[in-house]
C-alpha cells in the first residue's frame, strides 16, 4: 500500500508538472509577450503635406522641412504615455537640431490653454500645433496616443510608432536617416523592433479627404457633374439615424460609415455609362 501511495504521488507530480509545463507555454507566455512581429514594412510613402500654426501663431509646413529628418508626434496633455516620451524628445531636439533634426509636436487636446502650459512646464524647444480632423486623417487617422512618425530628409515615411516608445529607438533611427543624404531612399533602414500590425503605414486619400463629400472622390467629374452629384445625395436620406440627407451627413460627421456607403454607391451609378 505504501509503494502504491508513493508511486501515485511520483504519477501525480508529473502530472501537474506538465500541465504547467502547456499551461505557461499556451497561456501565460503568449499573453506576457509582445505582439509577434511582421516583417519589415518596403512601403516608404511620401508623407503629406499639411500647413498648421504653432502655439505662437508661427506657420509649420512640412514642405518646408525638405533635407530635415521630421519625428512628427500626434499626443496630447493627458495621455499618459505621451508625458513619459516628451522629455526624451526634448533632448534629441537638443542633441540633434544641429544636424538637421526637427521635432513637430502635434496636440490632440480640445482647447489650447493646458497645451500652452504643459508647453512651458516641460520646456519644450520645438514646434508645438494644434491638430485638426485633416492632418489626422491624412495620416491614416489617429487611433491612438502617442503616434509617433519617423520622415527622412527625402520626405518619405520611414517608420511609425505607436504607444510609448523608448528614446533610444527613435535616437537609433534618426541617427540612421541623418548620415543619409536627401536624394535618395535609405535602402537599409530598419524600423527599431520591427513593424507591429498598428505600426504599418495606412494614410489617407487627399482627393477624399478634401473632397466637397467628404471621404468620396469626386475627381472624375467636371464641376456641372459634381453639383448635379450633390444633388442627387440631397435627395437621399441617411440611413444613420441622423434625420439628414446623405451629403448633409457626410459635411457633419465625416466619420460616419453609413452616409460613406451611401454616397459612394451613388458614385458608382453615377459613372455607369448610360446604354
Amino acid at each position: 500500500m505504501k509503494s502504491y501511495k508513493v508511486a501515485l504521488g511520483a504519477v501525480l507530480a508529473i502530472l501537474v508538472v506538465v500541465g504547467l509545463y502547456f499551461i505557461n507555454r499556451y497561456w501565460i507566455a503568449p499573453a506576457t509577450q509582445k505582439q509577434p512581429l511582421k516583417s519589415q514594412s518596403k512601403d516608404r510613402p511620401m508623407a503629406p503635406a499639411f500647413s498648421l500654426n504653432d502655439l505662437n501663431g508661427r506657420k509649420i509646413d512640412l514642405a518646408n522641412q525638405k533635407g530635415k529628418v521630421v519625428l512628427l508626434d500626434f499626443w496630447a496633455t493627458w495621455c499618459g504615455p505621451c508625458r513619459i516620451e516628451i522629455p526624451g524628445f526634448v533632448k534629441l531636439q537638443e542633441r540633434y537640431r544641429d544636424q538637421g533634426l526637427v521635432m513637430i509636436g502635434v496636440s490632440m487636446d480640445d482647447s489650447v490653454e493646458p497645451v500652452r502650459d504643459f508647453y512651458r512646464e516641460f520646456s519644450m524647444n520645438y514646434a508645438v500645433a494644434m491638430g485638426d480632423q485633416r492632418v489626422t486623417e491624412l495620416y491614416g487617422g489617429i487611433l491612438g496616443l502617442p503616434t509617433t512618425f519617423v520622415i527622412g530628409r527625402d520626405g518619405r515615411i520611414y517608420s511609425k510608432h505607436m504607444g510609448a516608445t523608448d528614446v533610444s529607438v527613435f535616437e537609433e533611427e534618426i541617427k540612421t536617416l541623418l548620415a543619409a543624404n536627401a536624394q535618395g531612399e535609405v535602402a537599409q533602414f530598419q524600423q527599431v523592433g520591427g513593424v507591429r500590425p498598428t505600426e504599418q503605414i495606412q494614410l489617407g486619400d487627399p482627393a477624399e479627404i478634401d473632397s466637397e463629400v467628404p471621404g468620396v472622390n469626386l475627381s472624375k467629374l467636371n464641376p456641372q457633374q459634381v453639383a448635379m452629384f450633390k444633388k442627387q445625395l440631397e435627395s437621399m436620406k441617411c440611413d444613420c439615424g441622423c434625420n439628414l440627407n446623405v451629403l448633409k451627413c457626410r459635411q457633419n460627421d465625416r466619420a460616419c460609415g453609413v452616409s460613406k456607403r451611401l454616397a459612394r454607391e451613388q458614385l458608382e451609378k453615377f459613372l455607369k455609362p448610360t446604354v
